[in-house]
């Protein structure tokens, strides 16, 4: 298993979850109802498989061999720059969390704000985000790293997926994605 290759593949599956939270909020703007349970959904999916399985591994495994190996440039990249990002998209989640329950108990328009201004801030973090690990990070780690190193690595993300198949961790999130995707696209 090429570890690189399948973060890129999830990261399609990411990407597919920001154009469901376009559309959604797209819907909302143009009159429709805040499907607050949707939007429960969709977090959901950004908690399991995006942050804990998808981040899991970059925080767990790439990124603390790319800080280990790779140098001062290494450790600036990660910190400064994917993790802060990995923690601004958490709290863009919270954010979006709270809004929910406040809507939901009582719906007014500053909440509605709130849901579409963290939804969207999240899609459009991780959209970028994306292009960044896709374009910079992982091809850094590729060109710099020796075989035994990504074979390494490679062995690590593979005992992560066994792991998480055991729990159904993909099955389930990616079940629920195409349920919004139907929906959604």
């Amino acid at each position: 298993m090429n570890s690189i290759d399948l973060m890129v593949q999830e990261h399609k599956n990411i990407l597919s979850l920001v154009t469901v939270i376009h559309n959604a909020c797209c819907r909302i703007l143009e009159g429709d109802p805040v499907e607050v349970n949707d939007f429960r959904n969709m977090i959901t999916f950004a908690r399991t498989y995006a942050d804990q399985h998808h981040h899991g591994k970059e925080e767990q495994i790439l990124f603390r061999e790319m800080m280990g190996r790779l140098g001062p440039a290494a450790v600036k990249l990660i910190q400064n720059g994917m993790l802060v990002e990995h923690d601004m998209g958490r709290f863009h989640l919270g954010e979006l969390e709270s809004a929910l329950g406040r809507y939901e108990s009582a719906p007014n328009t500053p909440d509605k704000l709130e849901i579409l201004v963290n939804a969207g801030a999240w899609a459009n973090l991780l959209q970028r985000h994306i292009d960044k690990e896709d374009n910079v990070v992982y091809t850094f780690a590729g060109r710099s790293f020796t075989d035994d190193v990504l074979q390494s690595i490679n062995n690590e993300v593979e005992l992560f997926e066994r792991q998480a198949e055991e729990k159904g961790i993909q099955e389930t999130a990616l079940a629920l994605l195409k349920q919004l995707t139907e929906k959604y696209c």
